[in-house]
């Protein structure tokens, strides 16, 4: 019996010895995959298949691996570790000491999702760190409070399946123009809590990210921002772009643009109003929260500024003689996109504009100077990337409204509300000042006065003349005028008492306030002198009891 080297012990011997005795169709070919199969299951054997050995006693020692999640966190690592699983979904780097992402560090990987590489001490991304990292299949990359100064081109070429970002709590001073271009799948970018002071807009339009719908830029150091290209981005864009606690310049501009969002319910907006301040020069210097605080922009013209960052309508009227500005909505954007209008004549429409009639902007409005009936029709904007081989059109109609005639013009009710409001009021002041006066024509005779009214007329008439205040007639002849000479007199109720009783004033009771002609005063105290125990009424003097 003899024994095989590397064969681990197995005495082949007696194999071979035992299929030598046989016949040799059957059992020879039986032996030999058996061997075969012996030989496959030897130890190392993996590594002669291509199979990628399982994780030792190196790198991954501080890791933990459950399922496909591999979690390295606070593990102390100084460099990504090299001997990770290939069939990992989640990998987690948090909290060690990584300085870099070196080339290549995630070859391999080709199931890899999920990569969070946060609270380290990156400084730089190398040329490939992400090449062979499951390529469009890496969804979800978190490089936030690390120390990344700049975001060049050349981080994500390897990832554009891509669809969140997390860079925030950084210390990113500029983003590279084509450091976002090639994340065409991206959703939500987070880049707050850096030190930007610029950000290229310009290069995250519709065509290139069309399902970015948030971008956090707030608490950086922005001061000023490109308003044009701010209001090229798509409503979902903007509606999604976060701008609260920057350094902003309190400008015209600047407020006319976070009002119209506010106007239209932006949650990026009316969730921070607190937080959207900017700053003021001049006599008084500081930040102002300026959601609260309008009285600093009160000069500017917020109704020219929102026709800017309204959307053109397909369809616009205006009347003769009244200017009218087409913008070209469009979605490309950039120093080679040139623009195009064509006017319902055919005619091409280029800037500066035509023959004075039309004329054409840099930005590819297009304004018609003095509209006229024959402007109206249909108006194409043709804008072309010369670079990217693209282009996009946009129609808008135009209706020239003619004169009215002006007869024939509805009342305005505000002002016929006011007319006869000033109309009631002059008939008003007519009724109680311009009262008709007495003609001498007019004046009826006045009839004598019956002796049975004597009485009555005297000592009554007091009585009287608290219920009508018409002077009574006078008993000492028709001849006689109406005396017009009327007193007023007050008299105080008599208090005193005879025979235990009060005795009442004269003609029965009197009231507090009189209204007699002289006449009748003088018989009144004519007839108060001949009765003895009744109280002089208009004298100054006391009265002396018997």
């Amino acid at each position: 019996m003899s024994y095989i080297a590397g064969g681990g012990g197995f005495p082949w011997g007696a194999a071979l010895a035992a299929v030598t005795s046989e016949p040799p169709s059957h059992w020879r070919r039986f032996v030999i995959v058996l061997l075969v199969c012996v030989q496959l299951l030897r130890p190392g054997s993996s590594q002669a298949a291509g199979v990628r050995p399982s994780p030792g006693p190196s790198e991954a020692d501080g890791c933990i691996r459950a399922s496909d999640i591999l979690s390295c966190t606070a593990a102390g690592l100084d460099r990504v570790p090299r001997d990770m699983p290939i069939s990992a979904v989640t990998i987690d780097l948090s909290h060690n000491r990584i300085g870099q992402l070196e080339g290549g560090g995630f070859e391999g990987l080709d199931r890899l999702q999920t990569l969070r590489v946060a609270h380290n001490q990156l400084i730089v991304i190398m040329p490939g760190a992400f090449r062979n990292a499951s390529g469009s299949l890496l969804r979800h990359l978190d490089l936030s409070s690390n120390r990344l100064s700049v975001l060049e081109q050349h981080y994500f070429e390897d990832v554009p399946g891509l669809e969140e970002l997390l860079l925030f709590d950084n210390r990113i001073v500029h983003v590279e123009s084509r450091a976002l271009a090639g994340l065409g799948s991206l959703q939500k970018a987070y880049l707050s809590h850096n030190r930007l002071t610029d950000f290229p807009f310009f290069s995250i339009q519709e065509h290139s990210h069309p399902h970015l719908s948030m971008l956090d830029l707030s608490s950086n150091r922005l001061s000023k921002l490109p308003l044009e290209d701010i209001t090229n981005l798509p409503v979902s864009m903007q509606r999604g772009l976060f701008l609260h606690n920057n350094s902003l310049v309190c400008e015209c501009s600047m407020y006319g643009l976070f009002q119209h969002w506010d106007q239209r319910g932006f949650a990026s907006v009316t969730d921070f109003r607190q937080e959207h301040t900017c700053l003021v020069f001049g006599i008084q210097k500081g930040t102002v929260r300026f959601f609260q605080h309008g009285r600093y922009f009160d000069k500017c013209d917020l109704a020219a500024m929102s026709q800017g960052l309204k959307e053109q309508e397909s369809s616009v009227l205006v009347k003769v003689g009244k200017p009218l500005l087409l913008h070209c909505v469009t979605t490309l954007a950039g120093r080679h996109v040139t623009f195009l209008w064509v006017s319902p004549n055919q005619e091409y429409v280029a800037p500066p504009g035509n023959n004075g009639s039309l004329k054409m902007y840099a930005n590819g409005s297009l304004e018609i100077m003095a509209a006229r009936v024959e402007d109206s029709g249909i108006y194409w904007c043709m804008s072309l990337d010369g670079r990217q081989q693209r282009n996009e059109t946009w129609e808008v109609n135009v209706t020239v409204l003619a004169h009215q005639d002006e007869s024939h013009e509805p009342f305005n009710t505000g002002f016929t509300t006011l007319l006869g409001c000033v109309v009631s009021l002059v008939l008003v002041l007519m009724y109680l000042y311009l009262t008709p006066c007495r003609c001498p024509s007019c004046r009826k005779p006045r009839t004598p006065a019956t002796p049975s009214q004597g009485n009555e007329a005297g000592t009554g008439s007091a009585q009287s003349s608290i219920l009508t205040p018409t002077p009574p007639a006078t008993t000492e002849g028709p001849g006689r005028k109406v005396s017009t000479n009327k007193h007023v007199v007050f008299l105080e109720p008599i208090k005193e008492q005879q025979n235990g009783r009060l005795r009442a004033g004269m003609g029965g009771h009197l009231g507090l306030g009189l209204l007699l002609e002289a006449e009748q005063h003088s018989k009144l105290h004519s007839q108060a002198q001949q009765t003895e125990p009744v109280m002089p009424m208009f004298s100054d003097t006391p009265v002396k009891l018997p």
